[in-house]
């Protein structure tokens, strides 16, 4: 039998290793190769889910990156939403279109939306509004107001704005849009504006809107603006202006039919919520109401205004207001209705229910000489209609004077009912807690006793100014579920 020598059973035996290395390394190769190909189908494939919810869906979905958007907040992207938008307006008749805004900070002047279309802001995504003035446009007063409020011209562009719209939406995963305000407040505060300063929302003759789950911060003017609109959902916005800045409201539904305002919270300068229908003699003229008004779960604190305020512009009317589970906090008033001579229109059937209140000026404030006209050309004859005003289950602590009441000697605010309040007064509080001229009504069950204008109707009646039970046609608008993923290059 022959026996291989050393030297050739080792070359053998070599041989047989050296292929094992080479199979071995060959299936590393093809493993790794495998895993750069799958990280590379992942990463093509990598993109950003959400959901929320929305009056309507959209069937299309671009990223403002995908129309060159620069998110370092040094560069200017009005160009690209007005780009996006124009473009993604071509999907309005196929399911409409979404542009969403992913993280950065996107420096924009204004733009305008359009219809069947819905602009969502990412939680890390910040609209900075341009300080350059060029970016906003200038456009006519409203109607009903005759004038810019700022100045007698026209009024600059909202920074996000539409007009004659249908369906549209601006949410977000509570996303941000800072109006850079100290900017516009400085000019304003010294007279170098030539037009009225612009808001950060604002839509106009148009019906199906939607704002909400946004952070709204320092805003030039009025914060949320729907004006001459219907059928509008506003709900879970925070709001935050500095106190001192210069009428920077919260939210102002202006001439609207069938609006629910909800879950919001705002810090502001001026009034939390300011509802309004036009000014004098053009508003009177317009005659377009602000009516079916539902406002709930407020939270405000509003050191200077009103948590609720009705007019002072109100010429076209205001009814139908209904109002529940508001907390204000630091704030100067919970309910307040300004009017004047000359303001004409009316505010009528307002129903508020369920007042928490910390730290306040007043509880109830009404005044019939608020002033302020759009010019001198008001007519001293339209008298303002106040009647059907309706309190109930109330309780404030820390509060200086529980109302301060005050009509018009010729034209009496009427129907006042305030039922079931407890106002705990301050330390420091006014000796008479409160004051009525020139108006009419009753109470039930309500500490400090009010004055002899609204004699008290006992305890028994103590659920009187009852809450209408039947809903308004706004709470059948219901929001459904939408669920969306955008890819990333």
């Amino acid at each position: 039998m022959h026996t291989p020598s050393f030297s050739a059973l080792f070359f053998s035996e070599g041989c047989f290793v050296l292929q094992v290395i080479r199979l071995v390394c060959g299936l590393l190769l093809v493993t790794l190769l495998s895993s750069e190909v799958a990280e590379s189908r992942k990463s093509k494939s990598v993109g950003t889910s959400f959901e929320y919810k929305a009056i309507n869906c959209r069937a299309y979905s671009a990223s403002l990156t995908d129309f060159g958007g620069v998110g370092d907040g040094k560069t200017s992207n009005t160009k690209v939403f007005k780009s996006a938008i124009s473009h993604l307006s071509e999907y309005a008749s196929k399911g409409g279109a979404q542009l969403y805004v992913p993280a950065g900070k996107w420096l924009t002047g204004s733009f305008s939306l359009t219809s069947h279309f819905t602009l969502y802001l990412h939680k890390d995504a910040v609209l900075l509004a341009s300080q350059d003035i060029s970016e906003w446009p200038a456009i006519e007063p409203l109607p009903s107001y005759g004038r810019g409020r700022d100045a007698a011209a026209g009024r600059y562009t909202s920074l996000i704005f539409g007009t004659n719209l249908t369906d549209v939406i601006v949410t977000g995963d509570n996303g941000t849009i800072d109006g850079q305000g100290a900017f516009w407040w400085q000019k304003f505060h010294k007279k170098q504006l030539k037009y009225t300063r612009p808001y950060l929302i604002e839509l106009m003759f148009s019906d199906k809107i939607q704002i909400s789950n946004l952070t709204l911060l320092n805003s030039p003017s009025w914060n949320v603006h729907p004006v001459y609109s219907s059928d509008i959902i506003i709900k879970g916005l925070t709001i935050i202006a500095t106190v001192p800045s210069p009428n920077t409201d919260g939210i102002n539904p202006d001439s609207c039919t069938n609006t629910r305002i909800e879950d919001c919270y705002i810090v502001s300068g001026d009034d939390c919520i300011a509802v309004k229908s036009g000014w004098d003699q053009y508003g009177i003229k317009f005659g377009w109401p602000t009516k079916q008004l539902v406002i709930r779960r407020l939270t405000c604190i509003s050191p200077e205004s009103a948590a609720i305020a009705l007019g002072s512009e109100m010429s076209g009317g205001i009814q139908d207001v209904r109002a529940e589970d508001i907390t204000a906090i630091h704030t100067e008033s919970g309910v307040r209705i300004k009017t004047a001579i000359g303001r004409g229109g009316y505010v009528k059937d307002i129903y508020v229910k369920g007042m928490t209140l910390h730290t306040m000026k007043w509880v109830f404030w009404m005044t019939g000489s608020y002033g302020s006209h759009a010019d001198s050309h008001y007519d001293p004859k339209a008298l303002p209609e106040i009647k059907g005003i309706n309190y109930r289950d109330v309780v404030a602590d820390n509060v200086t004077m529980a109302a301060r009441l005050e009509g018009i000697s010729s034209d009496p605010f009427t129907g006042i009912c305030i039922a079931n309040v407890t106002i705990n007064m301050a330390a420091k509080a006014k000796k008479q807690p409160w004051t009525c001229t020139d108006i009419e009504g009753t109470t039930s069950g309500v500490t400090p006793k009010p004055c002899n204008s609204l004699p008290d109707q006992g305890q028994e009646n103590i659920k009187a100014c009852d809450f209408p039970t039947d809903d308004l046609p706004i709470d059948s608008l219901k929001l459904k579920k939408c669920a969306y993923r955008i890819k990333h290059a």
